[in-house]
């Protein structure tokens, strides 16, 4: 079975830190885009962040630059989003997913052309 899983969510303190992962099993991560993207309560899905497949390009959503970082191991066949400083506006169902081609980054951080989808896994940011 092809599918996509998200970890490493759960409920963190404003300025604190968490790194989720996103596992594929059934297929291999690294000729694939790999897009983070975030969905709060009432709220539209957000695109975060994405990685190129071939050659690690990274793009980030003005509000979380400087503060998360997405990075790929292929060994491991995991994309990861390490998230610092973190503040209650990050919170929300993340989610992963995959998709293949020159896909333009506007398209990419919509959610255009990604074929394949996690669940998600939650982030609480609060005191």
């Amino acid at each position: 079975q092809l599918q996509l899983v998200e970890s490493g969510g759960g409920l963190v303190q404003p300025g604190g830190s968490l790194r989720l992962s996103c596992t594929a099993s059934g297929f291999t991560l690294d000729t694939y885009i790999i897009a983070w993207f975030r969905q709060a309560p009432g709220k539209e899905r957000e695109g975060v962040s994405f990685i190129s497949s071939t050659d690690d390009i990274t793009y980030y959503t003005g509000s979380v630059k400087g503060r998360f970082t997405i990075s790929r191991d292929n060994a491991k066949n995991t994309v990861y989003l390490e998230m610092n400083d973190l503040k209650p506006e990050d919170t929300g169902v993340y989610l992963c997913a995959a998709g293949k081609g020159r896909l333009p980054i506007g398209l990419i951080m919509e959610g255009g052309g990604l074929e394949r989808w996690g669940q998600g896994t939650l982030v609480t940011v609060s005191s």
